[in-house]
């Protein structure tokens, strides 16, 4: 790996050092002191610094356990333990965002210096989240790792690590636009399970993926226009070119929206959709 900045607070060669972090508390408590140093102006972004990627990519703890999706196991609302395997897997999900954020910031050179401050912004927000759903786990009984996850997320991550266009085409507005249709149902059944504390921290990251695709949307039709590219169909060839998830309903078309998706997109999604307000 290429030397980092001696300043603690280059933003892209700091975010490199937090991604290789495998302890969750030191990874978020590094993610908050780049936010802060940033809402404080001592930080700076070198925009064309290019780094060699480590061995040891993304870090994180050596549990849980990544098994393929079909044996992570299913998640019955009727008991904790159900309740704990899905707020674990969430959990799981929101750890692997920090990372995804923290990749999108130190991994692509020559982007605006608002496109690294915006996946900073995930990356806290991200970190939040993960606080949020480990906290609540342990108030089930369990804690984060007690159960195995899978690397679904990461793996397109990895896919997309030569080019900015298909990471944003991809991962924001693919696998973490998936959230936006699942988080609905999922809060429902926790409210109805007698969980109202999990169902509040599901708003909050709802609330949040919102932007977060919002911030893979506009950055994504940045660079559509900078190349000179149709966005619709270029992303129709990016899925195919990364085989990507084939997507299946039912859609937050209301949540899409508000997240950046053109109506010629949502027209996609308009038979298959949430009820308003799921």
């Amino acid at each position: 790996m290429a030397r980092p900045h001696d300043t603690a607070y280059e933003l892209r060669a700091s975010a490199l050092r937090c991604l290789v972090e495998p302890d969750p508390a030191a990874k978020t408590g590094g993610v908050a002191a780049l936010v802060e140093a940033a809402r404080s102006g001592t930080i700076t972004v070198d925009r064309a610094a290019v780094f060699d990627e480590p061995a040891a990519i993304p870090g994180r703890p050596a549990r849980p356990e990544l098994v393929p999706p079909r044996l992570v196991g299913r998640r019955s609302m009727a008991t904790v333990e159900g309740r704990a395997m899905l707020v674990h897997a969430l959990a799981h999900i929101e750890f692997n965002a920090v990372n995804l954020a923290l990749d999108a910031v130190w991994r692509f050179p020559g982007m605006p210096d608002g496109y690294y401050f915006d996946w900073l912004r995930v990356a806290s927000e991200e970190a939040l989240h993960f606080k949020l759903l480990a906290g609540h786990l342990k108030t089930l009984g369990y804690t984060y790792g007690d159960f195995p996850g899978h690397d679904s997320l990461w793996e397109m991550v990895a896919k997309t690590s030569c080019d900015v266009l298909a990471r944003m085409a991809l991962v924001p507005r693919t696998m973490e636009a998936r959230g936006l249709d699942a988080i609905p149902p999922l809060r429902a059944k926790l409210a109805q399970a007698g969980d109202p504390a999990a169902a509040g921290i599901l708003d909050v990251l709802l609330r949040d993926e919102v932007g977060h695709v919002e911030i893979g949307n506009r950055w994504y039709f940045y660079l559509c226009e900078q190349r000179g590219l149709e966005p619709v169909a270029t992303y129709d060839d990016l899925t195919v070119q990364y085989t990507a998830p084939v997507l299946k309903g039912p859609f937050n078309v209301e949540g899409r929206r508000a997240a950046g998706f053109t109506e010629a997109e949502l027209a996609r999604y308009a038979l298959d959709a949430l009820p308003a307000g799921a």
